[in-house]
């Protein structure tokens, strides 16, 4: 189940994630500020985000004779960050890096994280939790920056601990849906990329119950996200799996989004009932090879298990899907 504090994030989406971020007087009076000039926006295309030292005087630069010194943030990728010159030091302000009001220093604390995931992610185990809390506070902080240097955290978190992050799930799983869900576009491509790597490295049996309550968020954008990552997320368990897990279970789950209001979603629910109708078909092949003496139960067809397991209008829905798909495989043969 989900968390009271992850459904009030979930339903309550923040003005300032639907908002291009804009400084402020208290930002001004920040060591760095980000600057949102129009060379900022070819700068982040270049993945990095510029950063100047605070104006001297209000909201105008003191003429004072003195240059001002730009500096950059970079978004390192997983494969570029380089380990940790001193482990010992970095892992005793780590907790304290991560809860500063300094953004410049969260973000290249957010990075030391990733660095301790990837070279050396034994030594977060013992406070990975209350890490993976303050990794959802970054993210829900207001500065771009800030955000996707969580949001790429949170992914390497995902490929370092796996099965281990899912009784702490649920406030960076509401997240990442939300900020997948939103307007600015590198911030919603890294959480997909993170929700991506969610699918991958956690397991499908932990993971598909907590995606099944956002597939009936009143958000559409939600529902078709959690809806990608369940069509992602079932092909991992094979024939076999879907079997155990329930195949009944699950092709309710697919055809209720099947009509849903987003194409992602739809297109999302088409994939996962064919990868069901494959796993079906397979386990009935099975059963028939077996002994016919055998008191096993009587196999139906694709198309009579559809029927005794839904409403007549979504098995038929289900069943035009699968077959009109079918044949288009067949005919392209």
């Amino acid at each position: 189940m989900m968390s009271e504090t992850a459904l009030k994030d979930l339903n309550l989406l923040p003005k300032s994630e639907r908002k291009t971020e804009t400084p402020s007087k208290d930002i001004l009076a920040k060591p760095y500020v980000e600057y949102t000039g129009e060379n900022v926006r070819v700068k982040q295309q270049k993945n990095t985000v510029s950063l100047v030292e605070p104006p001297v005087n209000g909201n105008e630069v003191a003429h004072s004779g003195e240059e001002v010194v730009v500096a950059e943030f970079e978004y390192i990728d997983s494969d570029k960050l380089s380990d940790l010159e001193d482990i010992d030091k970095s892992l005793k302000v780590l907790l304290d890096g991560l809860g500063s009001k300094d953004w410049v220093l969260l973000c290249e604390t957010l990075n030391n994280v990733r660095r301790f995931s990837i070279y050396h992610k034994e030594a977060l185990l013992d406070m990975l939790d209350n890490v993976i809390s303050l990794v959802v506070k970054a993210l829900k902080n207001p500065r771009s920056a800030v955000c996707k240097t969580a949001i790429m955290t949170s992914a390497d978190i995902f490929k370092a601990f796996g099965d281990h992050i899912i009784d702490s799930l649920d406030p960076l799983l509401v997240q990442l849906l939300l900020k997948s869900s939103q307007d600015k576009r590198f911030v919603c491509e890294a959480a997909e990329n993170a929700l991506i790597d969610l699918t991958i490295w956690v397991s499908p049996v932990l993971l598909l119950p907590k995606l099944q309550p956002y597939l009936k968020n009143r958000n559409p954008r939600i529902r078709a996200k959690a809806s990608m990552c369940v069509s992602r997320s079932v092909p991992k368990l094979g024939a076999e799996g879907i079997k155990d897990y329930g195949i009944d279970k699950l092709i309710q789950i697919a055809s209720s989004q099947l009509s849903d209001q987003l194409p992602e979603s739809r297109e999302a629910s088409r994939a996962l009932l064919l990868e069901l109708q494959t796993a079906y078909e397979k386990s009935r092949v099975l059963a028939l090879e077996k002994d016919a003496s055998s008191d096993l139960p009587q196999v139906h067809s694709w198309e009579q298990f559809c029927e005794s397991n839904l409403p007549k209008l979504s098995a038929q829905a289900v069943l035009r899907v699968t077959s009109i798909t079918q044949e288009g495989l067949v005919s392209g043969l």
